[in-house]
């Protein structure tokens, strides 16, 4: 008789197909069979999920910025891969910025590597910046392991990762394209953005609604349309990130129907919060493109309803309680950023439930769409030959958020006190159950396959 390693039995499965009842059968740290949930199955341990627990995949979150080496004090990998293991995340993918030294070379990814090594209790793979220094040196570190490169179309807040201007994007789309890399962009328009700011918007008035106004949609949609230009012209594949326009989404619909490789993300934040929740002096709100109207946030639903918003990430940006309100509650003068890894997924359903939308559709953005993205074809899904990276999740209680109580090196979130929905009561990698974040660090540094 075959005696597996671990087998997992719950009245509710998110395979890749409709949810239902099933044992999923672990060896190797691998799926490697789905059978009935009372099929008799002879395994060195079984865990049967409680009647209000589901079995789902690990969250794949594509867009973390740990901030490590260099800003330690904003989040590090023990600190950042602990929260992502509490909110149901198995794997992250670390943005270039805002470490130091950024990971623009292959010396600063061994460095970024270092730092990592045995600290992580999720896996870890590592995107590389494309910056004006190094446009001609990208293949080098596709060929160290990246998943693909960064771009900035405007100031990226820190001064070691310098932006590109419209003949260095076409020149980096370019060169990304050589090798068939993934080129990730964050597109706000320079130029947009100082006519916002020249005629005195965001620059007389620190509260929100004049910062809203100083990061227009036109910053997005002037910006995509130069991303666009640069796919059409190079065949470069490329990824909008953190899209919080959803005025750009039909040129963005356009350019897919005539078959141009572009994806798209947008986050949390831009599918829970509104300005309305946004009270005077609450910085901790502020990101870069800005949170915007209600209409619009519906919108992006739509958008990803229809397909033409691909994947949902955190855009998990963490720093010091200091910067996040510096200013005394000053728009213009507190750092950008939201944290939210811990918080992503039960953020992203308790929104999706209020629309009446099934778990498997949020499941489908967050876990199956961000894998494929990153190229790991073998994460964010249950199925057989895949990895064994399971979350069980009680999908119904609401919990109201305590920064405070949150994994995260600093208690500060746009999501305090917000209500989310659903418990992370339990997660896998690759079979194994991730603990304390003191015991056992068992998450791998991964390169592109």
């Amino acid at each position: 008789m075959v005696v597996h390693d671990l087998v997992i039995r719950a009245e509710t499965v998110y395979t890749s197909g409709t949810p239902r009842s099933a044992a999923v059968v672990v060896d190797g740290g691998r799926i490697t069979a789905l059978p009935s949930v009372d099929e008799p199955v002879s395994a060195r341990e079984e865990v049967v999920l409680a009647a209000d627990e589901v079995l789902i995949p690990g969250v794949v979150d594509s867009h973390v910025h740990v901030n490590e080496p260099g800003r330690t004090a904003w989040e590090g990998f023990a600190s950042a891969t602990a929260a992502a293991a509490a909110g149901g995340v198995t794997t992250i993918i670390d943005m270039p910025l805002n470490s130091i030294p950024p990971t623009t070379t292959p010396e600063a990814l061994e460095a970024k590597r270092a730092s990592a090594e045995g600290r992580c209790l999720v896996d870890v793979g590592f995107w590389a910046g494309a910056v004006p220094e190094n446009l001609d040196d990208l293949k080098e570190l596709q060929d160290a392991g990246v998943f693909g490169f960064k771009a900035f179309l405007s100031p990226s807040g820190v001064p070691e990762f310098g932006h590109l201007n419209h003949a260095e994007l076409m020149k980096a789309a370019a060169r990304i394209a050589e090798f068939d890399g993934l080129l990730i962009v964050h597109a706000e328009d320079p130029g947009v953005l100082d006519a916002a700011a020249s005629d005195g918007t965001g620059v007389t008035d620190g509260g929100y609604d004049a910062f809203l106004a100083s990061r227009p949609d036109e910053a997005e949609t002037v910006a995509i349309g130069r991303v666009i230009e640069a796919v059409r012209r190079s065949g470069v594949r490329a990824h909008i990130l953190h899209l919080s326009s959803a005025k750009a989404l039909d040129a963005l619909a356009a350019a897919r129907a005539d078959g141009l490789p572009i994806t798209v993300e947008t986050c949390p934040h831009y599918l829970c919060f509104t300005p309305q929740d946004i009270t005077a002096g609450a910085t901790q709100f502020k990101c870069c493109p800005p949170i915007r109207s209600a209409a619009n946030r519906d919108a992006l639903w739509q958008g990803l309803a229809d397909g033409v918003i691909d994947t949902i990430a955190s855009d998990h940006s963490p720093a010091t309680a200091e910067l996040k309100f510096a200013g005394g509650g000053d728009f213009r003068q507190a750092w950008g950023g939201i944290s939210g890894l811990q918080v992503a997924l039960t953020g992203v359903w308790a929104a999706a439930a209020e629309r009446g939308l099934p778990l498997e559709k949020v499941l489908g953005w967050m876990c199956r769409a961000t894998a494929d993205l990153a190229g790991l074809p073998d994460r964010g899904r249950i199925e057989p030959g895949a990895r064994a990276d399971l979350v069980a999740f009680a999908p119904a209680p609401t919990v109201r958020v305590s920064a405070e109580r949150l994994l995260h090196r600093n208690p500060v979130s746009a999501f305090d006190g917000a209500h989310v929905r659903g418990v992370v009561r339990r997660t896998w990698l690759a079979g194994q159950p991730v603990t304390s974040p003191y015991e056992r660090p068992s998450g791998r540094l991964l390169a592109r396959p």
